[in-house]
């Protein structure tokens, strides 16, 4: 009796050294094989780790690791409870889920917002994934400025944001890279020549710029004033539309995304587009939402942009310009935060 006692209360001891922290911990010096790795990974200090699986160890009796060999890998214990370890952890992270899907599928109300330039591509393909996802909720969109979508999402007007401006405290968002695009020479039909001094031609064209009071006007002001472009501002708009129908009507010029360019394609046919002659001007479009909120529901929203982007939007824009293609880039299904 006595020892069915102590087995017992040993028995408890050990299950309070197993707690999900410390299998976590476990887990990762597994696949890393190293302590600075797994620290980096778990965003601890190496000797936090170490003494996490020394505690371990010391309350199994038991080495765990075989620290001799390089990399450290798995002794026999070690492996016996790497096969519990791995199930329990997989189990507690698909209950976390679900709990988070269940609470964004209570909402009675999903907020988005998203950039001008793919609100006419991406919000109805929005729409669609979201109903079937959130049956009971109401979907309410918002297009604008980057700046302004970004605001939104930071003061809670916005549940999931699509932007190119990412928020200044990144700790409190998950952040999923859509697409990288490089900024391509918009010129009216026949009015630029790249075999001619591209400095001498653009300084006689009307230069039709986006708005400086938006981030994509400042990307190109800024880029402007770096390579000592000095030429007059003729014109100012804050949509792709605008900029791109001036542009072919005044015989004019700007500098725009294949994205914003897709935007204003009713008036392909009366402009070209070049590579820039100078170095190069990129933008990334990121999928953003706070921590925690909306389980798995942001990344699969995401990724069924990034399947449109890759099967219909650059298509589009390949038919518009073949030589531009390289131009736009849609970007592995992976998370950056």
């Amino acid at each position: 009796m006595v020892s069915h006692n102590i087995t017992n209360r040993k028995k408890l001891e050990l299950s309070d050294k197993l707690n999900l922290r410390v299998l976590r911990i476990f887990i990762a010096l597994e696949e890393f094989k190293s302590v600075a790795k797994a620290a980096e990974s778990l965003g601890l200090s190496k000797s936090s780790v170490s003494q996490h699986i020394t505690t371990l160890e010391n309350s199994v009796g038991i080495p765990l690791f075989d620290r001799k060999q390089k990399p450290i890998a798995l002794t026999l214990a070690g492996q016996v409870l790497s096969l519990h370890a791995n199930r329990i952890v997989a189990s507690i992270s698909a209950a976390e889920t679900a709990l988070a899907d269940i609470n964004a599928g209570s909402l009675p109300i999903l907020n988005f917002a998203i950039i001008d330039d793919l609100d006419a591509s991406l919000t109805p393909v929005m729409a669609t994934t979201l109903q079937e996802r959130l049956t009971q909720s109401s979907i309410c969109t918002f297009s604008g400025r980057s700046d302004q979508v970004t605001k939104r999402l930071i003061n809670r007007e916005a549940d999931i944001a699509v932007t190119a401006t990412l928020p200044a405290n990144l700790n409190k968002f998950e952040v999923q890279e859509l697409y990288k695009e490089d900024f391509v020479l918009v010129v009216a039909k026949c009015k630029y020549d790249p075999k001619l001094d591209w400095r001498k031609q653009l300084s006689t064209l009307p230069l039709v710029q986006f708005s400086e009071a938006m981030p994509t006007g400042q990307m190109v002001a800024t880029h402007l004033k770096r390579i000592r472009l000095d030429t007059p501002k003729r014109f100012s708009f804050e949509t792709s539309r605008s900029v791109i129908s001036t542009v072919a009507r005044t015989g004019g010029w700007t500098l725009a995304t294949p994205l914003s360019i897709l935007d204003a394609s009713r008036f392909s046919n009366d402009i070209e587009l070049f590579q820039l002659p100078f170095p190069r001007l990129l933008r990334s479009v990121f999928l953003i939402n706070r921590n925690d909120e909306l389980g798995t529901l942001p990344e699969a929203l995401a990724n069924t942009f990034r399947q449109l982007l890759r099967n219909e939007l650059l298509v589009e824009f390949e038919k518009i310009s073949p030589a531009m293609s390289g131009m736009l880039e849609v970007t592995s299904d992976t998370i950056v935060k």
